[in-house]
């Protein structure tokens, strides 16, 4: 590899690491193509990236940017790099299971929106409800109040017929 392609891999992955709220770190030692394929099949399938370079190519592109120097000591060995834009607990998740699976594919450290969890964090990050359950929980609670109203209101307008109801009974008798 030339001068100009490891600077071109190198503005890349600045780019890559630039343009997302979360970078993870994982030792992809001992894992077979397949499994790797079926991987980044779920990764994209989430709208994640996972990539495959060079451990000092990474580190250089570290020193040009700011606030991932942590990563850099864990640039040992093989490295993978899963880079997630919003919604960046699903890489946790799939992490979490194919490790738990085959005790392979551990994280070995990671930053989500500028804060560095180590490899021991991997249960809490992957117990986080991803960005569609938060939303489906607000939307939840934003409904229940207005549902427990219509119910409410309901119940006023059937207690009203009830009650015309046995007035009509009464006068009818």
């Amino acid at each position: 590899m030339n001068k100009a392609q490891k600077a071109e891999i190198i503005e890349e992955i600045k780019e890559n690491f630039q343009n997302s709220t979360a970078v993870y770190l994982v030792d992809y030692r001992g894992i077979n193509v397949a499994d790797i394929s079926r991987l980044r099949r779920e990764f994209r399938k989430e709208g994640v990236k996972y990539k495959v370079y060079k451990n000092t190519l990474v580190s250089r592109a570290i020193d040009e940017i700011e606030g991932y120097d942590k990563l850099k000591d864990l640039l040992v060995g093989m490295t993978g790099i899963v880079f997630a834009d919003e919604n960046y607990v699903v890489p946790a998740k799939i992490i979490r299971k194919y490790y738990k699976d085959t005790e392979k594919f551990a994280l070995k450290g990671c930053y989500i929106e500028s804060v560095f969890y180590d490899g021991s964090s991997l249960e809490t990050l992957a117990s986080m409800p991803t960005k569609d359950e938060v939303m489906s929980a607000i939307v939840g609670s934003v409904t229940s109040p207005a549902s427990g109203i219509v119910g409410v209101l309901n119940a006023v307008a059937r207690d009203i017929v009830s009650l015309v109801d046995e007035i009509s009974k009464k006068k009818a008798a």
